[in-house]
């Protein structure tokens, strides 16, 4: 079953959490759509269009969109990693509907995850961070996205460039990748956040089999 990117993620001592309960509602199956199996062996969901999908995606038109135009593609681009390595952190104890949602927000706030600009964020950064309520205002969070960043410029120099050094790890395991970053001083990568990272980027095809984007990449 997929890790951390499923609707029934623990809700997060943070403003934002009340929000997962609206949110299982939001991901449930609507009346058009027909899930295949039933309780841990629920796989796959068939939408109203016929296609066959994950079922964690359920039938929120911008949770569908993400699964097939964007979860499991192949991602080279340095600031689109970044991004999603600070959003996975972000979404530890919400659900990625939540994260999902306020991804333009966080774009906004971070210099749309210019890392070069993030790592000059200062503590004022950090408080108008903390009044943004598009966001999750998590402050250990948003001042390790800040502290990320920085590390984010020593992996470049070290390998040319975060997609060389991350996509070194495909065919790897996300414990062994949590382990190097953590290791470079890297903050709120654990190997679930990390493997969550992992799948949404391609390194791993984790496409239930039967879902029609699967093998797709």
């Amino acid at each position: 079953m997929l890790l951390n990117l499923q609707c029934h993620a623990m809700p997060g001592a943070c403003p934002e959490a009340q929000t997962v309960q609206a949110e299982r509602k939001s991901c449930a199956a609507s009346p058009d759509a027909r899930v295949v199996g039933m309780g841990r062996e629920r796989k796959l969901i068939v939408g109203a269009d016929g296609r066959s999908r994950c079922w964690w995606c359920g039938t929120a038109e911008d949770y569908v969109a993400y699964h097939d135009d964007e979860w499991g593609r192949p991602v080279h681009d340095d600031r689109r990693l970044f991004e999603k390595i600070c959003l996975e952190g972000f979404q530890a104890g919400l659900s990625w509907l939540t994260i999902l949602r306020k991804r333009e927000a966080f774009r906004r706030g971070f210099a749309a995850f210019d890392f070069e600009h993030v790592a000059r964020f200062r503590a004022r950064d950090v408080e108008r961070l903390l009044e943004d309520k598009g966001i999750v205002r998590h402050q250990g969070k948003i001042e390790s996205a800040i502290h990320n960043a920085a590390r984010a410029l020593e992996l470049r120099a070290e390998f040319g460039s975060l997609d060389r050094y991350f996509w070194s790890f495909a065919g790897r395991t996300a414990k062994e990748l949590s382990r190097d970053l953590k290791a470079r001083g890297w903050t709120f990568v654990g190997p679930t956040t990390v493997y969550a990272f992992m799948q949404a980027m391609g390194l791993v095809d984790d496409h239930e089999p039967g879902c029609w984007r699967r093998g797709r990449a």
